[in-house]
């Protein structure tokens, strides 16, 4: 570990020392100060979760609106989906392609650049679209098993949940970057944000030594909002370069930054790199995780914020949509 303690820039262009050391955390927030909270203690929040995307891309988040109760229950429903046999789930596949709906099978998503495949299969729900809806046509519709009645209305109401705390988040987050408070708003109003239902399998005998769970990697989105998982094995790479557990209560959300929002803010707030490493033979178990990846609407131009430009933008304009479509690729779910 560095000897010197490192620094990261804000959006201001100040520097601020990132302590190092054992003791290191994730932060913990309470979402309940910012959303019912007095113009002093919504000032501390937005001050607090900039900080701690700054120094760990990473914050845990308490207090927030999706019930304990409902988790578990998702959770229990992943569980008995995931426990079907596997030509059952197949029929679930998207015939649309990219895997942005519906089921994606063990073995076939792996990180940017990396050489193998994760080992995790999963399922992902999409915004629905009404009769009518803006976004028809644009978005692939979702995709549910018969199998299970409930998992349709459980998994839109945690996706209803999540996008509205995410709201929250991006919410606090204009004051430090400067910005009018609907900012993202206007950004993520019917954008194409996703919930990933995961399952990582007990490792199988014979797996290559190279295969973990979830390869370090980067999100592709503007943030991730994560109920704590099943188990552990989250880890993130501190801003030193060393891996730090990322834990969390039952019920707690933990929520990082990502690609899109790292563009945006000239990597002012970094996209941060994390993986789930493989347990130990004594506790070799499935894992469930649900991540939020919350997404702007496609046509979203990812553009240098003002207060962030520094002394040049990193990286020229894109759209959010050919944005995703590249990341995609780059993980080998559009061939």
């Amino acid at each position: 570990m560095s000897s010197e303690m490192p620094q990261t820039t804000r959006a201001d262009g100040s520097a601020t020392l990132i302590p190092t050391g054992s003791a290191r955390r994730v932060p913990e927030l309470s979402l309940r100060s910012y959303s019912e909270g007095t113009a002093e203690q919504k000032a501390q929040f937005s001050r607090e979760l900039y900080t701690g995307f700054l120094e760990y891309g990473f914050v845990i988040l308490k207090d927030h609106p999706v019930q304990a109760a409902l988790l578990q229950k998702c959770y229990s429903l992943l569980e008995k989906f995931f426990a079907l046999p596997t030509e059952a789930k197949r029929k679930y596949i998207s015939k649309q392609g990219g895997g942005q709906r519906g089921y994606t099978p063990f073995g076939e998503e792996h990180a940017k650049d990396s050489p193998v495949m994760d080992l995790k299969e999963f399922w992902h729900v999409g915004r629905e679209l009404t009769p009518g809806h803006e976004m028809s046509g644009i978005y692939p519709e979702n995709i549910w098993p018969t199998e299970i009645p409930e998992f349709k209305p459980t998994f839109l109401e945690v996706f209803e949940k999540l996008e509205k705390a995410g709201d929250v988040m991006l919410e606090a987050l204009t004051g430090p970057l400067q910005l009018p408070a609907p900012f993202f708003d206007k950004m993520v109003h019917n954008g194409n944000s996703i919930l990933r239902l995961l399952h990582y399998p007990p490792i199988p005998e014979g797996v290559d030594p190279r295969c973990i769970r979830a390869a370090a990697h980067e999100d592709i989105n503007f943030i991730t909002l994560l109920p704590a998982a099943t188990t552990s094995g989250l880890q993130l790479r501190d801003r030193d370069g060393q891996w730090l557990d990322v834990g969390g209560d039952p019920g707690d959300l933990i929520v990082d930054s990502g690609d899109m929002l790292s563009r945006l803010t000239n990597e002012v707030i970094p996209s941060t790199t994390h993986r789930v490493i493989n347990p130990a033979n004594s506790a070799n178990v499935s894992r469930y995780s649900m991540p939020f990846f919350m997404h702007p609407r496609s046509e979203v131009l990812l553009q240098c914020l003002p207060s962030c430009r520094g002394a040049g933008e990193k990286f020229a304009d894109i759209t959010a949509g050919d944005f995703l479509m590249q990341r995609l690729r780059e993980i080998g779910l559009i061939k």
